[in-house]
């Protein structure tokens, strides 16, 4: 009885889809990218592309090299939204779907006579019967992992892929772990291995040994108690936590990799985190500014604090002023003819609407804040209703354009549609908050490709 959750995770979700819709593409390589470029790279790819090497962050263009007969999909958000929910339900129907931790990802826990082996075992195999109902043709797969956490679920979960079914007992550990590396582990990123070596640790045998002081001690803090507790087989649920920040960042297409482009991404990219944060009935008291070069390991990056506040015009030239910092010859701060890959930006010091008194020092004019605040959320109705930029700055038209900074999909909330539609020149396609840590996954992986090439063209 020492089970305790079930966690699905859906095989290369998104190719996945992009096979279902397409019968044709069935058994054939895909790779979905998040713009048709060549120089882009990919944010997922079939097992029949993965039988090639191609994964997730290899460059498109490499991507054809390894895989001549590879299809490459435009990435489509709003199918892979339509689909998590419609998935969400056919899981529900075998057991009541607990934590969402992302798009293609769900924890759910087992209760009572459930966390018996064999009906663990039976649930999870109605879990597969229902998704093949909700999508014949076996196209959309999961592999599901059974055991005492969800941090082991998950784990277990990844053993064995595509369409895979693993279960760990508390008598199962830590043995059954022994064969995976460190950075099988979910939270074990490159830096965190960085440091477990440098604590002496390399094999996850050795991580299973150590001791709470250790563990603690690697992570700088409570985090490694809680693994090495969860190594163990502890139940310990997720603490809440109060939002700190809203942002968005973007890796730009070629043809937005020039100072001009970059700076108009940013500001749709602040406008939008304004939008979600007076939605959210929130104000800002400081602006994290990211940019990151081709060729050039270190970005550029500008905090500043001020009085808290959520006008969208107020925050642009707070920007305006950051990227211009006393040298307006140049459009955009950082290395000399330096070509922008990505770029982020972050608001931070969030505090509710009810719980600020406003800035001493602001106008009271007819043109002061309360004007700004009723302009703000005239646009907001209007985009709500019409399509998120229906109305728009100006400043952002190059953006626009070319469709950048679109619906994102972060791995941690369900999206949510009223506040994220997002109105283009040629489809009104949701905007979806569900795809942001996707592409923050994604531009990192970007930004060591580039970072990679541009050091082995040099050589």
């Amino acid at each position: 009885m020492s089970l305790r959750s079930l966690f699905v995770d859906f095989n290369s979700y998104f190719a996945s889809v992009e096979q279902h819709e397409d019968p044709s593409l069935r058994g054939c390589p895909v790779g979905v990218a998040p713009v048709a470029a060549e120089t882009t790279s990919l944010i997922a790819a079939s097992y029949e592309a993965k039988a090639f090497g191609v994964g997730t962050g290899t460059m498109v263009r490499e991507a054809r090299r390894r895989c001549p007969g590879i299809q490459i999909r435009v990435a489509r958000p709003e199918r892979y939204v339509a689909w998590h929910h419609r998935l969400m339900e056919a899981i529900d129907h075998a057991i009541p779907v607990g934590r969402v931790g992302s798009i293609d990802e769900v924890a759910c826990e087992l209760v009572g006579r459930q966390r018996r082996r064999e009906v663990a075992e039976q649930i999870a195999q109605q879990v597969k019967d229902e998704i093949a109902l909700a999508a014949p043709g076996g196209a959309i797969r999961c592999s599901i992992g059974i055991a005492p956490n969800d941090f082991l679920a998950k784990t277990a979960s990844d053993m064995k892929k595509p369409d895979g079914l693993t279960v760990i007992e508390l008598a199962d550990l830590p043995h059954a772990l022994h064969g995976l590396a460190l950075r099988d582990l979910c939270g074990i990123g490159p830096s965190m291995e960085a440091r477990l070596h440098e604590a002496g640790i390399t094999t996850v045998a050795q991580l299973t040994a150590a001791d709470k002081h250790r563990l603690r001690h690697a992570w700088g803090g409570i985090e490694g108690e809680r693994m090495w507790g969860l190594l163990r087989g502890a139940w310990l649920p997720t603490a809440p936590t109060e939002r700190g920040s809203i942002g968005h960042s973007h890796v730009l297409g070629p043809e937005l990799r020039t100072p001009i482009g970059a700076r108009a991404v940013l500001k749709k990219l602040l406008v939008k985190a304004a939008m979600r944060m007076r939605r959210e009935e929130m104000l800002s008291g400081a602006m994290a500014v990211r940019i990151r070069f081709i060729g050039h390991d270190q970005r550029w990056e500008r905090d500043l604090a001020f009085d808290p506040t959520d006008d969208s015009r107020e925050l642009l030239r707070l920007l305006n002023g950051m990227l211009d910092s006393g040298n307006r010859r140049r459009l955009l701060p950082g290395p000399t003819n330096a070509i922008p890959l990505s770029v982020s930006i972050t608001l931070m010091r969030l505090v509710p609407r009810t719980q600020s008194s406003g800035s001493l020092f602001a106008p009271t004019h007819d043109t002061g804040p309360v004007d700004a605040g009723r302009i703000d959320a005239l646009v907001d109705r209007i985009n709500a209703k019409f399509g998120y930029n229906k109305l728009y700055f100006g400043s952002m038209q190059l953006a626009l354009e070319h469709d950048a900074a679109p619906m994102r999909i972060p791995f941690n909330r369900v999206p949510d549609t009223k506040s994220e539609n997002e109105a283009t020149h040629e489809s009104d396609a949701s905007h979806d908050p569900l795809w942001l840590q996707t592409m923050n996954r994604f531009r990192a992986m970007a930004e060591g490709e580039h970072r990679r090439r541009e050091q082995r063209d040099k050589r």
